[in-house]
Order: structure tokens, then C-alpha cells, then sequence
């Protein structure tokens, strides 16, 4: 049974720091490639940062370049997003993706709130 659970959102200020983290099972971890995804309120979900398996190249939306640091363990089957210097806008429910070729999973989401 494919699991990805996400932890770590939360409430933080502006210009405050949060790590969220994404457990995965069920599946080979170390042969997907890894993302976060953040839905705000009354927008479409989009692409924050992206990991391929083998390599570690990263890729950054350009709104969250040099705050954000996505990073991997594939011995813990984990991957992670370190969020510094936040902002108000990246309020959101942020979510693990996992994908290989068709092979496409979610995790549920964690909420990030960034206000004072």
C-alpha cells in the first residue's frame, strides 16, 4: 500500500522558518522522482520544488528560489522541504508527490500558514 504522509506545516511570521517532511512507503523510493506542490486558497495547485532520483538535481518555481531547499534520504525514504524567510503568500496546503514514468502518487497535504 503506497503511503505519503506529510508533517511539519504550521503556523509561523513572516520571515519566520519551517521544515516539512514527506514519509513515503509502499513503493520504491529511491527510483521516483520527488516534489512539493502548494494549493492556496482559490488557485490552482502548483509546482514548488522538484528532486530526480538519481542525481539529486533540484529544480525551484521562481517564487520560492533561495528561500526554499528541497532535499532527499532515500535511506529513510524521506524527503524534505526546508522553507526560510516566509512570506505571507506562501500560505498554502503543501503536498508530497511522488512519480515514475505513469506512476503518479499524493500525499494528503500539511497546511502552512505565514501571517502575524
Amino acid at each position: 500500500q503506497v503511503q505519503l504522509v506529510e508533517s511539519g506545516g504550521g503556523l509561523v511570521q513572516p520571515g519566520g522558518s519551517l521544515r516539512l517532511s514527506c514519509a513515503a512507503s509502499g513503493f520504491t523510493f529511491s527510483t521516483y522522482v520527488m516534489s512539493w506542490y502548494r494549493q492556496a486558497p482559490g488557485k490552482e495547485r502548483e509546482l514548488v520544488a522538484i528532486m530526480t532520483s538519481i542525481g539529486g538535481v533540484t529544480n525551484y518555481a521562481d517564487s520560492v528560489k533561495d528561500r526554499f531547499t528541497i532535499g532527499r534520504d532515500n535511506a529513510k525514504n524521506t524527503v524534505y522541504l526546508q522553507m526560510n524567510s516566509l512570506k505571507p503568500e506562501d500560505t498554502a496546503v503543501y503536498y508530497c508527490n511522488a512519480k515514475r514514468a505513469t506512476l503518479i502518487y499524493w500525499g494528503q497535504g500539511t497546511q502552512v500558514t505565514v501571517s502575524s
